[in-house]
């Protein structure tokens, strides 16, 4: 294990999680990449993540970023670029910059999303430089709330009302 002079912070840490989804993958990958429905999901529940606070450019080389907002006037902001986009089948996207971190945390994330019997298989890979166990510990659990919103997000999209106004 690597650690940096003096810390006990290790260099790189990962994890897998895999998801299957009821829904084709079309309806998760739309999930991924618009606005309006990554902000039903991507986050905790104690956090809102207003529409008019993403950005989803996504092809590689552009640019997304998050803002969660909570109750007191707090925000914090994730972002990244994206590496990789191949429509509906798999996002590579960075947190931070992984490639020049400084001090702190960054990780590259691949989402692969595979047909799987009229559903969705949904492989989420996290590589991370400059973090602890601990630290990726938080992560995984924090992305295993996301995704059961986004299971739930998903699954409601998929109901013949949920696009009908009444």
């Amino acid at each position: 294990m690597n650690t940096k002079e003096g810390s006990t912070m290790t260099q790189t840490a990962e994890y897998e999680l895999t998801r299957l989804f009821d829904v084709p993958r079309e309806q998760v990958w739309a999930a991924w990449t618009e606005p309006e429905r990554f902000s039903r999901w991507f986050g905790p529940a104690t956090l809102a993540t207003p529409v008019g606070r993403i950005t989803l450019d996504t092809w590689p080389g552009g640019v997304w970023r998050a803002t969660l907002v909570g109750e007191e006037g707090f925000e914090v902001t994730l972002d990244g670029t994206y590496r990789e986009v191949v429509a509906p089948e798999r996002l590579v996207f960075t947190t931070g910059d992984p490639d020049d971190p400084g001090d702190g945390p960054a990780s590259v994330v691949t989402v692969t999303l595979t047909d799987a019997g009229g559903g969705t298989e949904m492989r989420f890979h996290q590589y991370g430089v400059n973090t602890d166990q601990e630290h990726a510990e938080g992560a995984k659990a924090g992305w295993i709330e996301f995704f059961d919103r986004l299971a739930a997000h998903v699954r409601d999209q998929s109901r013949p009302w949920a696009s009908s106004s009444l």
